[in-house]
């Protein structure tokens, strides 16, 4: 294998072009697998990845992040990234606190990269700002405590680019992949950061999944078709990389054989390489991908857990399904997930609150989408067929 292929932070240090994305750790069961995740960390660092992705709301991602490199003498081998939760700040003191706790989390006494995260809009920052943040950067930064400053975005790309205008970021996160062109911050915003000198660090370039493993009959023929021989996660990695404003891909890679061969794409990726022939493929890949979709979730989860315990990023996994695996098996996989659960909860539950929909980083209208979906996953005879299995499993 070719070695790791690394682009430039604001400093001029090098980050490695495939970066860990820790949301999604092995699991066994509830919890994640530490023996398995550290394997899978130690690899990555053995094949040239030096950054790490976490956040504070990924559940116990923070700690095993860091009980890994303590126990491996590896933090200075890596360079930790992870986010304030700035949607739970009420008040300045707050920032303090959830900033330690972190530390704590992490076993370390500084971060690399701190985000803040999931702005959607200017007011989240304008609010941060009247809280004092800017100083307590400035502060931490003094200490060493922070070594850079970003922020993660999920909004349009006018909101975008004025988030970008209002502080003097050392980088940010947006979404972005094929799918997302011209969509959230998109390549204007992508080409906006690069103008300002500012990395990008890109998020979700496999769209939670779905441009890997969750393609649409015709994409991922026309994918096996080319004669270029890529996987479908090969092409969205390599559309990323050949675009030079691309700092880092992060990838949520939970087993050896994902994580060895990212790695590989990494280490023979070139920025400009795309050309004619490569695009059209990418073109017919996406016009095919949008005709056959129903709904842009990418699986985050970010819009759980609903008050009624409605599983959101189930229902429209099993609803595109349709797409990929036909109606009868996404109908099956639904009943199995879900229908079958003691007290399940459908979008019929639904109160309409819409806490979903304000923390949706895609914006869909959930809404409205999980009725569409209950609609065409529970026919009257899969209805039929949950209750008996129901009152069969708790007779």
């Amino acid at each position: 294998m070719q070695e790791m292929q690394y682009r430039h932070d604001r400093t001029g240090e090098p980050v490695s072009i495939l970066g860990f994305g820790c949301m999604r750790f092995a699991r066994k069961g509830p919890r994640i697998d530490l023996e398995e995740t550290e394997r899978q960390i130690l690899r990555a660092i053995e094949l040239g990845v030096n950054y790490f992705d976490t956040a504070y709301i990924y559940p116990g991602s923070e700690d095993a992040l860091g009980r890994i490199l303590e126990k491996n003498g590896v933090r200075d081998k890596v360079r930790i990234a992870t986010k304030l939760p700035q949607y739970l700040i009420k008040g300045a003191g707050a920032i303090d606190r959830y900033f330690e706790e972190q530390l704590q989390r992490l076993r370390t006494d500084h971060v690399d990269f701190y985000l803040m995260h999931m702005l959607t809009d200017i007011a989240a920052w304008e609010k941060l700002v009247a809280l004092g943040i800017e100083d307590w950067i400035a502060r931490k930064k003094e200490s060493g405590q922070i070594g850079q400053i970003g922020f993660s975005f999920h909004g349009n790309t006018a909101m975008f680019k004025q988030v970008l205008a209002a502080y003097d970021w050392d980088f940010c996160q947006i979404q972005y992949n094929y799918l997302d062109e011209t969509s959230q911050a998109g390549r204007e915003g992508l080409h906006a950061a690069a103008e300002r000198n500012i990395p990008v660090i890109i998020m979700e370039p496999l769209r939670g999944g779905t441009l890997a493993t969750r393609l649409p009959s015709g994409a991922a023929r026309a994918i096996a078709d080319d004669a270029h021989g890529w996987t479908p996660a090969e092409l969205a990695l390599r559309w990323l990389w050949d675009q030079p404003q691309v700092t880092c891909v992060l990838s949520g890679m939970n087993s050896i054989e994902m994580l060895e061969e990212n790695c590989r794409v990494a280490s023979s990726c070139e920025a400009g390489s795309f050309g004619r022939e490569e695009l059209a493929l990418v073109a017919d890949v996406r016009e095919r991908i949008l005709a056959a979709t129903k709904v842009g979730c990418t699986g985050c989860r970010y819009c759980q857990p609903c008050p009624v315990g409605i599983d959101i990023p189930a229902l429209f996994s099993a609803w595109n399904m349709m797409a990929t695996d036909g109606k009868a098996h996404a109908r099956h996989v639904y009943l199995q997930t879900v229908g079958l659960q003691r007290d399940p909860a459908f979008a019929s539950a639904c109160v309409r609150c819409g806490t979903c929909e304000s923390h949706c980083p895609q914006h869909i209208p959930i809404r409205e989408k999980i009725q569409e979906a209950d609609r065409a996953l529970r026919p009257l005879p899969d209805r039929i067929a949950g209750a008996v299995g129901r009152w069969w499993a708790l007779r």
